[in-house]
């Protein structure tokens, strides 16, 4: 294994080695620098890494990041950004403070190179090396003077040949220095497609360091880990990986829980943590059916039949879902669990996003995910219905107006119909696949996902998905004026519901057919603009955006 560097990096280890020459000779500054932790083990992988954090020796990060500043703006004349300082966070584990700039167009993070001592019965170390990291392939050192990578562990080189996740340290003394590190374990194993060693799976499985992950480290960090774990872009099966050994290691309490001291009394308790790891098997074999993972931890899934395209088509899009699905697979054991907020019935998903793992709006976790178990309920039911003929409307109006409920589909929330009614068959084979069952029930789920698809095959054929985002032909002042009525009120966005159902019965309709429509309806006394509390003209746009929804 060998570290190939671009064209920039090559310039930028050359400038960092003549930088320290300078400093010798200027100032009688003695220092080196290395290329630290995550950068070395991608490299040495084969990947690209776009920030590098530089460890310095017998020297603070900030005062040489501005020496190396200022060397590089005035000796080679570079164009390079003033430094930042990033104040120590010991929330965080880092118990120095970080210098940040940007040469070359490479982020560069500065900190001292220093060796390890822990405060008495603190998990918050007061110094950082190669030792003391959290796994020997993140505890290599690439040498910018001799350009050369160093192991100071002993282990690293071989653990990234074999795939091996191993801490440099006995793993129980890694883990109740910083509870956390078993979370990036999992990340990294599930990351590369790794194998922990057996004694550090028996060191995450001890009570007390699951004890302490739960109430010793912040939410924010465990939601922070758990997002990046979510988030792997280097096999798409990574997060399907660190779901199953979240599982596998009995930890799923320990991450998924609600602090203690909040008042949320929740309405049961959740149902077994292998309801997340069938939920997410099931989401990865039908958005993966190339790569399927057929058997995992016990679990046996069969051959299923091909989901309809429409169903996966945002995967192919900047709006991938995929972090925010397999998220709420992980949360399937909460499904249908609810709390008390304020007098009102709240889902169970929302307090552990939000409370639990301190996850805000960001890949539309807090908003999107409650959403996705919701339009999944609407959903199923859905897909009973019209499979039973149990239509109220005609066909094209029925789905279209389920297509347009905005759990369902809510560019706000980041709901998007298709991965709605993705979700409700992962939800409904997870529903199928029972608690005590190794193997999910073939016949069962082909018969489900042939429901899904007929549906899906409907909505294309009724060309559908340009009508779910469609606004209404009228607006509400025209729909005011159309009807000679005083004001707007609440009956506007009724009758704007009705002017999108009128949309979706005629596609081909013109405003001209609408406002025909429109007036005959009134004519008929099928519309009373009398009802309800009067508003004020300027409210009908508001009423008619209210109704596209």
């Amino acid at each position: 294994m060998e570290i190939r560097l671009t064209e920039r990096e090559d310039e930028l280890c050359a400038l960092l080695d003549q930088c320290t020459r300078h400093l010798k000779e200027s100032e009688g500054i003695e220092t080196s620098c290395r290329i630290a932790g995550g950068w070395v083990r991608d490299k040495l992988l084969g990947s690209q890494c776009n920030d590098i954090d530089i460890a310095l020796e017998n020297m603070m990060g900030v005062p040489f990041a501005e020496r190396f500043v200022d060397y590089c703006r005035t000796v080679k004349n570079l164009a390079v950004k003033n430094v930042a300082k990033i104040e120590s966070n010991p929330d965080q584990s880092k118990h120095l403070e970080t210098a940040r700039t940007t040469v070359l167009g490479i982020e560069l993070d500065f900190v001292n190179l220093r060796s390890e001592e822990y405060a008495e019965n603190s998990r918050i170390p007061t110094q950082v090396d190669a030792i003391r990291r959290d796994i020997t392939i993140n505890a290599l050192f690439y040498n910018v003077h001799s350009r050369e990578v160093e192991d100071h562990t002993g282990r690293g080189l071989d653990d990234l040949r074999n795939g091996v996740v191993r801490t440099p340290l006995a793993p129980r003394e890694t883990f109740m220095d910083d509870p956390l590190r078993v979370l990036r374990c999992i990340r990294f194993a599930s990351r590369f497609g790794f194998t922990m060693v057996p004694e550090l799976q028996e060191a995450a499985k001890d009570p007390a360091i699951q004890e302490a992950l739960r109430v010793k480290i912040s939410r924010e960090r465990v939601g922070e880990e758990l997002d990046k774990m979510m988030g792997g872009q280097v096999l798409r099966r990574n997060p399907l990986l660190a779901i199953d050994l979240i599982n596998k290691l009995s930890l799923y309490t320990s991450v998924f829980s609600i602090p203690e001291g909040l008042g949320i009394k929740l309405s049961d308790a959740p149902s077994s943590p292998q309801k997340a790891l069938k939920a997410a098997l099931v989401l990865h074999a039908l958005a993966n059916p190339a790569r399927s993972i057929t058997t995992l931890s016990g679990l046996s899934l069969p051959s299923l039949p091909a989901i309809h395209p429409l169903l996966l088509s945002e995967f192919s899009t900047p709006n991938n879902p995929s972090r925010r699905l397999f998220l709420a697979a992980a949360l399937t054991p909460y499904r249908d669990l609810t709390y008390l907020q304020k007098g009102k019935e709240r889902p169970a998903v929302e307090a552990v996003i939000r409370e639990g793992l301190k996850l805000g709006a960001q890949y539309h976790y807090l908003d999107g995910i409650p959403a996705l178990f919701s339009a999944a309920q609407l959903l199923r039911k859905g897909v009973t219905d019209y499979q039973n003929g149990k239509l109220d409307k005609p066909e094209r109006v029925w789905i279209g107006t389920l297509l347009r409920e905005k759990n369902v589909h809510n560019p706000v929330t980041g709901s998007v119909w298709s991965t709605s009614l993705l979700f409700s068959l992962v939800q409904e084979l997870a529903s199928i696949w029972s608690d005590d069952a190794s193997v999910l029930d073939v016949e069962a789920a082909s018969k489900c996902i042939d429901a899904y698809n007929k549906l899906a095959q409907r909505i294309e054929e009724l060309n559908l998905p340009s009508a779910v985002d469609a606004k209404p032909i009228l607006d509400g002042r025209e729909v005011v004026k159309i009807l000679e009525a005083p004001s707007a009120g609440p009956w506007t966005g009724q009758v704007l519901a009705r002017v999108i159902e009128w949309q979706l019965e005629h596609p081909e309709g013109t405003k001209e057919d609408c406002e025909a429509w429109l007036r005959a309806e009134q004519a008929a006394g099928n519309i009373n603009t009398s009802v309800g509390k009067r508003v004020k003209d300027g409210d009908a746009d508001a009423k008619a955006k209210k109704a596209k929804r």
